[in-house]
């Protein structure tokens, strides 16, 4: 009874169940509109497919990340922690804290496990944001408030993407020991784009995604934080495919 009132709990979430709603629509218009129709089968039933943490498992292949994990037993000395921007929502009546998305806070909790392990090193939050708000100034705050030393930190808030972070910050991270925190779908193109600019960083990925430890009344049932895990790894690919073709057309790009 427990499994099934599981089971049926997580097909009611939004996600499934307007798949699902989607779905028996399709069928039932295929007599007048077949071809239109066995189109929007097929485009629904993938993405109801994708967000499957079986099927999600497959595509973000999180094994191949874990490479990117930080290990602090090798390395005995870290000039700079480098923590990338990712999502906030300003918001002047909440904590900047509370202003980070958990994409953000995931990294900026990362950049300050490791800025407590090395003491002497120079923290750098990076990211821009709209209007007066950046994301670099939510995660300096945040940091802050938690009892970093101010001087310690280091803002890049004119960044608006990856390659203007490794652009920007290139100057000041030549010839430093230097720890690239992100999340580990990103690390391979954050490093890329900063290997580019001269920089050899050592990852210090977060933000995993891994579903293999779900229990098994969950395996096919679509989830929006699957969707999620799939989303970002496509955001990825798109990313990279982008780099590959701007480099095409001009090697000296990116």
């Amino acid at each position: 009874m427990f499994e099934l009132k599981k089971i049926i709990g997580s097909i009611m979430m939004p996600l499934p169940l307007l798949g699902l709603l989607c779905l028996l629509c399709f069928i039932f218009t295929l007599r007048n509109h077949k071809l239109a129709s066995i189109v929007g089968i097929i485009f629904v039933a993938t993405l109801l497919l994708i967000s499957t943490p079986f099927i999600a498992q497959k595509l973000i292949d999180p094994s191949s990340q874990l490479k990117y994990v930080f290990n602090v037993k090798k390395h005995q000395q870290l000039d700079k922690i480098v923590v990338l921007g990712c999502d906030a929502n300003p918001n002047p009546k909440l904590t900047a804290n509370s202003q980070l998305g958990n994409c953000a806070k995931s990294r900026l909790v990362e950049g300050l496990r490791l800025a407590h392990y090395y003491p002497n090193a120079r923290l750098i939050v990076s990211g821009g944001g709209v209007g007066n708000v950046t994301n670099s100034a939510l995660m300096a705050q945040t940091a802050i408030s938690l009892g970093v030393n101010p001087k310690r930190i280091q803002q890049n808030p004119a960044a608006m993407d990856t390659a203007d972070e490794a652009k920007f910050l290139a100057s000041a991270l030549v010839d430093y020991k230097v720890a690239l925190v992100t999340s580990a779908s990103h690390m391979n193109r954050a490093k890329d784009l900063f290997y580019a600019q001269g920089i050899d960083v050592i990852p210090a990925a977060t933000d995993f995604y891994d579903f293999s430890a779900w229990p098994k009344r969950k395996l096919f049932i679509p989830n929006v934080e699957v969707l999620k895990a799939v989303t970002s790894t496509w955001h990825e690919i798109i990313g990279r495919t982008w780099i590959k073709l701007r480099r095409w057309i001009d090697p000296e790009a990116l």
